[in-house]
């Protein structure tokens, strides 16, 4: 089965060679691609960058020493391939906790015993060596309610929010699914947003009225006091998790853990999000989250009154020296006097979550630029322009990694105005990718219609293997939009979604065996083929919108 995939790749991608006439007024180097195409059929190591990097490499969250591990490793590989400037740069601000989990274990002991599906949350606390107790559904939705309901209660307590009901993990539906024509069609015909980004929604206005009037007078009297809206909920709701005065009365009470409940993923998969304790001087609570599964068996239990014991054993560490972290940075040195001091950029983030291996998000887009770069240099290409790889740790905190990047060296925005530095006239294109491990089917064009034509040029190669739509929709949340950020052309592909979004993304199922090696094969024969265009193109690519007209960056 295998050996008859890799056979249909070879075919789509040798036929592409009679794709039909290229756009008249782009010029495409159909020669280098077919080149470029040609080594990634034959020779590619995109799947074994991958194992190195989930699989010995494991998840890489930003700060922690697997992510220096996996970095130390990833220079020493463009070192071998024979880049220049290999180096990583650092940025510290704002700084973090490095941490890594290394024992975990979670089991219900009475009414009968049972594994409870958990995992971490990332810089949680750990446990004072096996801590037993009751599993308690609080009813109470701010602090001052806490108080009146619990106060010397909770001891060696496993919390939880009751109320709600588990939803039926049945799936009707493919839960990997590619995009079929109709809807690249109307991402293809999408028209330029008008106006402002417009407001959130549905985030203001009064109080609720469920809330209990002791909530009320506690919200009234302390304006950074955070409640939940309601009691319908299940396991404590992120907002109140970062409610520092709840944390520290938490620790105070003893409390054995708090349980957070994944009601977003179902099948087993359990998602996870940044911890409190990111930063130190927050109160130590250990902190799981639970599959909807074992959540929801427990708390039908204690809803019967029947008593639920739980064991835990978290052993997490911390790491106060690595408060900075890096970006990997290296690159091909333009060939052309008139033009080799320009930049053509391609990256990823390198961080991760902790639960799985970070193999969908963003080992994928991480492997692509680096098969990608080792495309270019096996091929011994000789570029106009230098091609450079950036790959950013803390996307998953915020675009931290790409921001103090592109701050460094091309410019920032504050109350005063735009600051671009010498380095920023000289820029020419980044491309990113950051949606897992799905074949990529065209590019958001980030409001910049300009570039249709000339992308629609570059796609030429590829549209027979359905690599033919161009949207001037934006798309957000990852490095691309730091570039943006600072009215440089910046550019997110886009990729037949698989199961990124509804199994692996941010949860315990990101791991090798979720990737599509003939799609990441592709992928990375894109973006080398991307990568090179723009490097020996006259001009640079056109730019957004000038800094300061409501496009910043969105974590």
């Amino acid at each position: 089965m295998i050996r008859a995939t890799v056979r249909v790749l070879a075919v789509a991608i040798l036929a592409c060679g009679l794709s039909r006439p290229l756009a008249a007024q782009e010029k495409v180097d159909v020669a280098t691609i077919e080149r470029i195409k040609s080594e990634e059929m034959n020779h590619s190591q995109v799947m074994d960058i991958m194992s190195w990097l989930s699989d010995v490499y494991g998840p890489r969250l930003t700060w922690s020493p697997n992510a220096a591990r996996a970095k130390d490793w990833t220079v020493g590989q463009l070192t071998s391939w024979g880049l220049s400037n290999v180096h990583t740069e650092t940025w510290d601000t704002p700084a973090g906790l490095g941490w890594q989990n290394e024992r975990f274990s979670l089991m219900a002991l009475t009414p009968v015993p049972f594994i409870v599906q958990a995992v971490p949350q990332a810089w949680s606390a750990s446990t004072k060596g096996v801590v037993t107790g009751p599993a308690v559904a609080l009813d109470a939705v701010c602090l001052d309610e806490m108080k009146a309901k619990y106060n010397g209660k909770l001891k060696n307590a496993f919390l939880f929010g009751g109320g709600g009901e588990s939803p039926p993990v049945n799936q009707f539906k493919a839960t990997a699914t590619r995009y079929t024509d109709s809807t690249l069609a109307v991402m293809a015909a999408a028209q330029p947003a008008g106006g402002g980004r417009g407001g959130a929604g549905g985030r203001g206005g009064a109080m609720p009225s469920e809330l209990p009037a002791i909530c009320k007078t506690q919200a009234a009297r302390d304006s950074t006091a955070t409640v939940a809206a309601g009691r319908a909920w299940r396991g404590l709701p992120f907002n109140l998790m970062a409610d520092t005065s709840m944390l520290r009365w938490m620790q105070s009470q003893g409390v054995g853990a708090i349980l957070l409940a994944d009601a977003s993923h179902v099948g087993g998969d359990i998602g996870t999000n940044n911890g409190a304790s990111r930063v130190s001087g927050v109160a130590a609570v250990p902190t799981v989250h639970v599959a909807q599964e074992s959540i929801g068996r427990i708390e039908r239990m204690v809803e019967k009154k029947v008593p639920v014991q739980l064991e835990l054993n978290m052993q997490n560490k911390f790491f106060p020296e690595n408060k900075s972290s890096f970006n990997i940075v290296g690159e091909i040195p333009g060939t052309d006097p008139a033009l080799k001091d320009e930049v053509v950029m391609i990256g990823a983030h390198f961080d991760s979550w902790h639960s799985g291996t970070g193999a969908t998000d963003n080992g994928a887009g991480s492997g692509v630029m680096l098969e990608a770069m080792r495309l270019l240099k096996t091929l011994n290409l000789k570029p106009r322009r230098t091609i450079r790889i950036g790959l950013w740790t803390g996307e998953e905190q915020g675009l931290m990694g790409s921001r103090a990047y592109v701050k460094d060296h091309f410019g920032f925005v504050d109350s005063s105005g735009f600051h671009p530095t010498d380095e920023q006239k000289k820029f020419a294109a980044y491309f990113n990718v950051d949606n897992g491990s799905g074949k990529i089917r065209g590019v958001y064009l980030q409001g910049i219609e300009a570039e249709r034509p000339v992308f629609d040029a570059w796609m030429d190669p590829f549209k027979q293997m359905g690599m033919k739509t161009l949207t001037i929709a934006n798309t957000g949340g990852t490095d691309h939009l730091s570039y943006i950020a600072v009215g440089l052309p910046g550019f997110q592909f886009i990729q037949d979604p698989l199961d990124y979004g509804n199994v692996t993304h941010h949860t315990n199922q990101d791991v090798y065996e979720r990737l599509q090696p003939d799609d990441m094969k592709f992928n990375s024969a894109v973006v080398a083929s991307f990568a090179w265009q723009a490097a020996q193109r006259d001009e640079k690519l056109s730019r957004p919108p000038a800094p300061g007209g409501g496009r910043g960056i969105v974590p």
